[in-house]
């Protein structure tokens, strides 16, 4: 009796023990509430769809006209499930952009659907966007431009009262919304009611952003605010998708304003930051922000999409995807199959947690309490962590496997409530015996993840080398991610020198030259080889550790152009015309502007019989002086020319993908291509990159 009574005193005093230790102290600015549950989304869709979409533009002026919008099929529910099927949490829409015509029926403007014929001017797209979200379990919010380039008074102060009785009109009648996003272009040339004038306006002061930032907190309290400087949530300073690599959710936020100049310190953040102001990561899935019918080739790839992926949430952000909603009113079928490829890439990378299988041991627990423990990190609850003492801003914590195991993914969460600490830190792999340095990083925040190769590790070490004030971390997960598994792409060079590359250093790579279907017993890739005669190459993409591989790719290859050169252009530097034989498909030529036929002649360097070329376009988000009329010839001596080919590039302007024109073989050692036409009568002819057939 004497023993159980020892032993229940000495449990009492221990959970008495327990219960006193206190949590660390918050330390720096706080993440508010309605911040920490925007950190929970960490991806949802931007859905650029408005007046550019049918203007074919990415920044109207302004004087567009209302008739002008009309989709034909449009879906809000089509844009959900899309978005839903994705992975993402929510949606932000834009309402208003630039050119000033809104998607909801507004009692202040007459530029809107309400005067469209789309449903007879009874429609609203916010509405219905508002009903698909609660059908499909989404969050909604609104983007809201600032600047209008359509209404007379902007720049003067009603304009401003004009904008926030817009803003008011959202945030009440669409139910909750998560995120208001505020642009930071503003003031400039305009239609402005017909003024067509340029008006600049002061984008700290003008509009009142007290206000206006009052009126959100009104209607919504629980939305945050997109700006360059937030103040809930800041733009990341690029619109590629990604952050630095030190990245602080903090933010010296009455330093920055609309339109910031020091916008590259919004990649990082500030380490002494007064305010809790995390970066958003916008970029679109395609070249452009709005739908434009040339970039349905140009959908980023899945090994580029897995890369923002990594790079955005992967460095403590969020990820905004843009899908823009084409003229039919439907997420283009292109964008929603790469979404869809993107979302099982990523659910492969992070389908088993291996760290749930470890045991975890720190250096150090928070008073050796058990509400600190270490094992705390892998509970798979956020609102435990592991802790240290006040005075402990270095520690280690080790996660042991029964048995060696494969891993090459960590990820890492600070307990964000209570402040962002950590400084420095690194990761190490124990294997055969031997720590290995893994990475050594900055930040963590909300969540890192690292990626590295495959280590077949008894323990993973994180150790914490330096933080602002005690340790907390809420979780660390740890991860076997299969290989990323992209078809081949191959390039060549003016030496004829062929390179094939994959997204993943660990995929191989299989190819013939003579026709036949590659297979893993065919050649494998290793160093470049060249390619100087008319030769059809074909490969394959194959994943040892599974053997998957991809379906065949083929690209003809005709004589190399290492003898080529440029002997006459119509307009333009000569020089620069060399980028249109330098087998980069990503470089062009642009002529210099004329009125005139545009012309080029090529000296292949010898005689040839030729049999047909091919045109490739250029490309990108402002493409210019795309051919869609031609004439080519051939000569022998370039007095004597034989014109071999001409018509047109059917549908290029809308589908500017190459060009491969055949006809009966020539002999020659001189080539022209003509110019007959250009894409909305440019003044300047351009050419990413011309070839020719020899068979």
């Amino acid at each position: 009796m004497q023993f159980k009574a020892s032993f229940l005193l000495i449990l009492s005093l221990l959970c008495l023990t327990c219960t006193t230790i206190k949590a660390p102290e918050p330390y720096g600015p706080l993440p508010s509430e309605r911040q920490l549950t925007w950190h929970d989304m960490e991806y949802y869709a931007f859905i650029h769809f408005n007046m550019n979409t049918f203007t074919n533009m990415e920044w109207g002026d302004g004087s567009e006209k209302p008739e002008q919008f009309n989709p034909t099929q449009l879906d809000t529910r089509q844009w959900a499930k899309t978005i839903k099927d994705a992975g993402m949490k929510g949606v932000i829409i834009t309402a208003k952009h630039h050119d000033g015509f809104c998607l909801w029926p507004s009692q202040y403007t007459e530029h809107s659907v309400k005067n469209s014929p789309w449903k007879n001017g009874q429609g609203d797209v916010l509405k219905e966007l508002s009903e698909a979200c609660k059908a499909y379990g989404l969050k909604m919010g609104i983007y809201l431009s600032p600047w209008d380039r359509n209404h007379a008074a902007y720049g003067k102060p009603e304009y401003v009262t004009y904008f926030h009785n817009q803003l008011r009109e959202l945030l009440t009648n669409y139910g909750d919304i998560f995120e208001v996003w505020f642009d930071g272009a503003n003031g400039g040339s305009g239609y402005y009611g017909g003024a067509n004038e340029t008006r600049k306006i002061d984008n700290k002061t003008y509009y009142q952003w007290d206000k206006a930032i009052a009126i959100v907190r009104e209607l919504q309290p629980n939305a945050v605010i997109f700006g360059d400087g937030g103040p809930g949530v800041r733009w990341v300073g690029n619109e590629e998708g990604w952050a630095n690599e030190t990245n602080w959710c903090l933010l010296r936020r009455n330093e920055v304003y609309p339109g910031y100049q020091k916008y590259i310190e919004l990649r990082s953040g500030h380490e002494d930051g007064t305010h809790w102001v995390p970066a958003e990561c916008d970029v679109s899935i395609r070249p452009g922000w709005y739908y434009h019918p040339a970039e349905d080739s140009q959908v980023k790839s899945l090994a580029h999409l897995v890369k923002i992926y990594y790079e955005s949430i992967g460095r403590n952000a969020s990820l905004l995807l843009n899908l823009p909603v084409d003229y039919r009113g439907l997420v283009h079928e292109n964008d929603a199959s790469q979404l869809m490829a993107f979302k099982t890439q990523m659910d492969k990378d992070f389908s088993i947690n291996l760290a749930a299988y470890t045991q975890v041991t720190a250096t150090n627990v928070r008073g050796n309490s058990s509400r600190f423990e270490a094992f705390l990190v892998k509970d798979n609850n956020p609102d435990t962590y592991w802790a240290t003492d006040d005075n402990i801003t270095q520690a280690a914590l080790t996660l042991s496997f029964e048995k060696p195991t494969k891993v090459n993914r960590i990820v890492l969460e600070e307990y964000i409530p209570l402040g962002q600490r950590v400084k420095a830190f690194t990761v190490e792999a124990e294997v055969d015996g031997i720590w290995k340095l893994i990475d050594e990083q900055t930040t963590i925040g909300n969540k890192r993840i690292l990626r590295f190769d495959t280590v077949e590790a008894l323990k993973i070490r994180v150790t914490i080398s330096s933080a602002k004030a005690a340790i907390t971390l809420s979780n660390v997960a740890l991860y076997h991610a299969p290989h990323l598994l992209t078809q081949p792409v191959a390039n060549r060079n003016l030496e004829g020198n062929v390179t094939l590359s994959v997204a993943d250093k660990n995929i191989e790579i299989f190819y013939t030259i003579d026709g036949s279907e590659p297979s893993s017993l065919s050649t494998k890739y290793h160093d470049s080889f060249i390619i100087n005669e008319p030769t059809t190459l074909k490969a394959i993409a194959y994943n040892p550790d599974n053997n998957e591989k991809t379906s065949t790719r083929s690209w003809y290859f005709d004589i190399s152009k290492k003898d080529w050169k440029i002997i006459k252009i119509s307009s333009g530097d000569i020089s620069e015309a060399q980028k249109c034989i330098d087998d980069d498909n990503h470089s062009f030529w642009l002529s210099g502007s004329s009125s005139n036929t545009q012309n080029i002649v090529i000296d292949l360097g010898k005689v040839y019989n030729i049999s047909g070329f091919n045109y490739v376009p250029m490309t990108g988000r402002w493409p210019v002086g795309i051919i869609s009329q031609y004439k080519f010839y051939v000569s022998n001596d370039q007095n004597h020319w034989t014109p071999t080919a001409q018509g047109e590039f059917g549908n290029i302007k809308n589908n500017p993908i190459e060009q491969m024109i055949t006809f009966n073989p020539v002999s020659g050692r001189y080539i022209k291509l003509e110019g007959i036409k250009l894409i909305d009568d440019a003044q300047q002819m351009s050419i990413a990159e011309l070839d020719i057939k020899t068979r």
